[in-house]
């Protein structure tokens, strides 16, 4: 990055140190923390919509989007992540590329699909072959996107529905006595009043979205898991700079980077949590009471 790291046999103590610190795949590792922060702030809105979706679809009076509803809660949250995220991303990859395929190349002769081999016209690819690394990246990252929330939207589901089956009716009867209809009723009492008791399990959700993202290495993006065991890993002479191996001050560096985030995490919810209980008859509601007399 700088003029005087030209030459890395050159430079000795501190300034070997700044030059290897700011080379260009450690600016690659430090641009992985913003790939991750960045999917965990994009996944958390979407997997809540699709829970909220899904817990909606279970408590619906239609017995098809019922089964929907609870298809799909049960179906993802039987089926191993790991296997999840090794299937899920082949299968949304090939069929975008199959729908591509029958708009561009309608006059395709040859088999798609031929043994393993899934091959489409070039037209078909997404991204296009000669699209800038750029969009390859960008690409990669959605599918990381849809499938995490895909994954945790289901389990999102499964604490919204039972969210929803706690708030007493007693105070859905009453909107009810007061002339309100139905969608009102969901929208102004029932769903206000659900979040006191979807909250720890949503807190959950999300320590475990963040211990999950080491997991976007199976999608193929290079996170920051990756890159610490690439740079801490012993060089060999082809590296302009070798060192022993380092992995154990890496991994001890995410360490603390994961430790940091779930200490915040917690704190911030805890005050939201303080803030949905005021004045509800929770016990977190009647600790609050008892405090203030």
């Amino acid at each position: 990055m700088f003029s005087s790291c030209a030459d890395p046999s050159t430079l000795s103590g501190l300034s070997w140190l700044q030059c290897y610190l700011t080379t260009g795949k450690h600016l690659d590792f430090y641009w992985s923390f913003v790939t991750v922060l960045t999917l965990l702030a994009v996944t958390a809105p979407v997997s809540l919509g699709f829970g909220f979706g899904g817990a909606m679809l279970a408590r619906s009076h239609h017995l098809p989007l019922r089964i929907i509803g609870k298809g799909y809660t049960a179906m993802v949250r039987g089926v191993p992540d790991i296997v999840f995220f090794l299937f899920f991303v082949i299968a949304l990859d090939q069929g975008i590329e199959w729908m591509v395929h029958q708009v561009r190349c309608p006059d395709w002769i040859e088999p798609i699909r031929n043994g393993l081999e899934f091959r489409v016209c070039p037209q078909a690819k997404v991204p296009q072959n000669s699209a800038p690394q750029l969009w390859h990246s960008v690409y990669g990252f959605a599918l990381a996107v849809v499938t995490f929330a895909l994954v945790f939207g289901a389990f999102a589901s499964n604490v919204l529905y039972g969210a929803m089956q706690a708030v007493p009716r007693a105070q859905l009867e009453t909107a009810e006595a007061y002339g309100m209809t139905h969608a009102q009723v969901f929208r102004r009492v029932l769903v206000p009043q659900m979040w006191v008791y979807a909250l720890p399990g949503l807190s959950n959700l999300w320590m475990i979205l963040i211990k999950a993202t080491p997991l976007l290495f199976l999608l193929g993006v290079q996170d920051i898991v990756y890159w610490a065991r690439e740079l801490g890993g012993a060089k060999t002479s082809a590296y302009a700079y070798p060192h022993p191996d380092w992995r154990l001050y890496y991994f001890l560096g995410l360490l603390v980077f994961y430790l940091v985030m779930t200490k915040l995490s917690e704190v911030v919810l805890t005050r939201v949590q303080a803030r949905l209980s005021h004045g509800q008859a929770t016990a977190a509601g009647e600790a609050q009471r008892k405090a203030a007399v």
